[in-house]
């Protein structure tokens, strides 16, 4: 039945495509097509993308917008959201801090052993309000309020104030208004999930603003903790942000805005999904006979993850928080306008896991207190006017810091379940408690330093041909600082079981200091062939400063860190692109296509080390990989079928590989005792579905003194690995996830809906992880099962 239902809604989207599907620019809003009841077609989408407000449909660039409206009437509420209409980003997120999100699978994409390093910086820039937030972690917080959400694919830099190589996902928050208006939302559905949200906006004097904004989400949990009893991967957000505009007259204006966020949860878990098999010893595996749950007489409490089951025993929550203060001024000096963008931003982060996701006390405790610091100040001058050449240019600065405690403490089970009965040479006997109380504690302390000059000219050769060029120059300094200390843990005299502890945790001391400058930037040729058609032509060039590790450096045979590999190279980006956007019938259809090719050299990426001792130090670190290259189409198409009936389709297949990646991680099956390294060239990129598929129905029907309005949304991925070694234990599924909601609308502004997420019930993992120490053990997060619920909302 789910799956004639998901083709039912896929057969009543399509047939507003005239060739096959393949995605790309505009997503339109379905509740502008009612401001557009004149002509009966797509509302114009007015975008900032090259910063000045334009007609998406002349930007010539490869761009996704989603609308304020068509959010609020999707119940999207964070980037995650996002991608059941964006088909290419992608996103996954083991718990706010392990968040990633990538386009066109670029970015930082593995998310298990991702964004805990704090010396990688994100391919994919995430600004909010013309404010870079360098952490991806704080992508991960819930938002409300929101004008609309701009993706912009390929290297961003030449008009933004960070350099990115990926991507951009440019949010925008409503303004301030000077007329009076509000919003009230009550949510209540399955799992007791409750949400409120809600704005306020009006005039406090003839030139100054004032808009209120919150919003606030509960959740108990969907994976049951059998050992506890307590449900696990609750929800519980609370968002506001406050905003002031100042308008003395129409030249100038000033917006200050405040917000704060955060996340406390019981969470986040992830269950049982398989065990892999490797060509170790079969007592230093998880299953089996001999393997290291049947030593312990372990059983995992469910092995089917959609039974959403758990038994760990270690303690689990997160207490994390964001906010911060901009001012954003805008002076029209005439022949041009002068944008100041001031900001201060904070990130916090703590939280526990059971890292070891079992019921037996391997590891106790692990959590990394960290503090994020962010100051940037931005200048830019946009050219006025509609001349046959218009301009931006700007200046940026960036300074942030990131200080952290790395702390885990192991149990009972650890040395058993890591190190074995014995260990060296002499097969010294390992006692069952070497390890219990044994741990790290240490502090990170992490700094960059950004400064540029950007800018990019447009020049209208003749009226239909305009050729674009932008550069960008970016200097960027970083200082890392990594200390961790071991004890705890059974005193011993032996050489041997001293060695076999250290082989677990070892303490680690280290400074490193990179500092790049690059060149960077576009080229770009549009032609407008028509008043309805432009087709355009780029080559871009992205360039991403070197990282530093800030999770601890791999081993040697001798277990001593390995200094050279506390910095990484810079990335860098080429990527070429065509496209072509239609606007057709009288703008009741949309068609935009475009085809791209991206060759990346020195792509970063966090790996896993395959050291000889193969314990559960398996550290993260980060790592160049020489070549990927990724290659693709993408199309959007939105349609007005009926007046009322709106209909878009947003279609990506994506090809990317390892096109030299010679020394990579290894898969899990072909691994030994003394496996270190394996060649992954011409293998497919990790975390990239080859296929993504996104599309909607909006209709609203008049009906006595008010509307009903119908809204359904629909994603489809196709399987992909979730994991850089690219086992075929590691592999993730395709699935669909389809929502749906009907409403009516009163006169009076009251509406009453009632919804459903997940609506076909269907079961994917949203990304997994490989058990430190490579025992096999695979473990995933569940998809959220179908939530039903409904809703009241209330306009002024």
């Amino acid at each position: 039945m789910s799956k004639r239902l998901a083709v039912l809604l896929g057969a009543v989207a399509m047939p507003v495509v005239a060739a096959p599907a393949v995605a790309q620019s505009t997503t339109a809003d379905p509740t502008q097509a009612e401001a557009a009841d004149d002509t009966d077609g797509v509302a114009d989408v007015i975008v900032t993308a090259r910063r000045r407000a334009e007609n998406a449909q002349k930007v010539p660039a490869a761009l996704s917008v989603v609308g304020g409206a068509l959010i609020d009437q999707s119940y999207t509420v964070n980037t995650q959201g996002l991608t059941t209409l964006i088909p290419s980003l992608n996103y996954s997120s083991a718990n706010p801090r392990n968040t990633a999100f990538t386009i066109r699978g670029l970015g930082s994409s593995v998310v298990a052993v991702s964004q805990a390093n704090d010396g990688l910086e994100p391919g994919v820039g995430f600004y909010v309000d013309q404010v870079y937030h360098a952490r991806p972690a704080t992508a991960a917080f819930d938002f409300a309020d929101l004008e609309q959400v701009e993706e912009l694919r390929g290297p961003q830099g030449t008009l933004f104030g960070k350099n990115t190589t990926a991507g951009a996902l440019n949010i925008t928050t409503r303004s301030p208004t000077f007329t009076q208006e509000g919003f009230a939302e009550l949510s209540y559905g399955s799992y007791n999930f409750a949400q409120a949200k809600g704005w306020v906006s009006g005039p406090i004097t003839d030139s100054i603003a004032y808009r209120l904004s919150a919003v606030s989400t509960r959740r108990d949990g969907v994976i049951d903790n059998i050992r506890t009893g307590r449900d696990t991967n609750t929800l519980g957000t609370q968002a506001v942000r406050g905003q002031l505009l100042f308008k003395p007259d129409d030249a100038i204006q000033m917006r200050v805005i405040a917000d704060f966020t955060n996340f406390q949860a019981y969470c986040c878990g992830q269950v049982y999904l398989r065990t892999g098999t490797s060509l170790r010893a079969a007592s230093r595996q998880f299953g089996g006979p001999a393997g290291l749950a049947a030593q312990f007489g372990y059983t995992p409490a469910s092995t089917n993850a959609y039974d959403r089951v758990t038994d760990i025993d270690g303690p689990l929550g997160v207490d994390t928080n964001e906010g911060g203060v901009s001012a954003i001024t805008d002076w029209n000096l005439g022949f041009a306008t002068l944008t100041s963008v001031s900001a201060w931003r904070f990130w916090n982060w703590d939280a526990e896991n059971d890292r070891d996701y079992t019921g037996l006390p391997i590891q106790s405790s692990q959590h990394i207190p960290s503090r994020q610091d962010q100051y940037s100040q931005e200048l830019r001058l946009a050219s006025n006017g509609t001349g046959p050449v218009s301009y931006v240019v700007g200046l940026y600065g960036f300074r942030q810091r990131i200080v952290g405690r790395p702390i885990s403490i192991y149990g009972p089970a650890a040395a058993r379940y890591l190190i074995g009965t014995t260990t060296g040479t002499n097969n010294t006997a390992v006692p069952a408690n070497l390890l219990d109380g044994y741990g790290q504690d240490g502090r990170t302390d992490f700094r960059s330093r950004s400064y540029a000059a950007f800018g990019e000219v447009n020049w209208r050769i003749v009226p239909t041909v305009t050729a674009t060029l932008g550069l960008r120059y970016t200097q960027e300094d970083k200082d890392g600082y990594y200390n961790t200390t071991v004890s705890g843990g059974p005193a011993t005299t032996s050489a041997a079981l001293i060695n076999a502890r250290l082989g677990v945790l070892r303490p680690q001391s280290y400074d490193a200091h990179d500092s790049d400058g690059s060149l960077s930037g576009r080229g770009n040729i549009a032609w407008q062939a028509t008043e309805n058609t432009m087709a355009y032509a780029s080559y871009a060039r992205g360039f991403k400063s070197g990282g530093i590790n800030m999770s601890g450096l791999p081993l040697d045979n001798s277990n001593r860190p390995v200094l050279a590999t506390a910095v990484v190279r810079p990335e860098r980006n080429e990527t070429y692109e065509v496209g072509i956007k239609n606007t057709l019938f009288d703008r009741r259809l949309i068609v935009n296509i475009d085809g791209f090719y991206t060759k990346v050299h020195d792509f970063q990426a966090t790996v896993v080390e395959n050291s000889l001792t193969q314990t559960v130090q398996l550290r993260g670190y980060l790592s160049n990989i020489p070549e990927v290259t990724v290659k693709g189409i993408e199309a959007d198409v939105t349609a007005v079928l009926l007046p009322g009936l709106s209909a878009r389709t947003n279609f990506a297949y994506s090809d990317g590989e390892y096109s030299n990646y010679p020394a990579g991680p290894c898969p899990l099956e072909v691994q030994t005792a003394a496996t270190t390294q394996c060649s992954l060239t011409g293998r497919r990129l990790a975390s990239l579905p080859r296929f993504a598929l996104t599309a909607g129905l909006d209709y609203t029907r008049p009906i006595g003194s008010g509307a009903v309005f119908v809204h359904v949304d629909t994603a489809s991925r196709s399987g992909y690995n979730g994991d850089p070694s690219l086992s075929r234990f590691t592999y993730i599924r395709g699935y669909n996830l389809t929502n749906a909601n009907i409403s009516y609308r009163f006169a009076d502004g009251l509406e009453v809906i009632v919804w459903a997420r997940n609506l076909l019930d269907a079961d994917y993992i949203q990304n997994l992880t490989i058990q430190a120490g490579n025992s096999g053990l695979i473990l995933g997060s569940p998809s959220d099962p179908r939530t039903i619920g409904g809703t009241i909302r209330f306009r002024m």
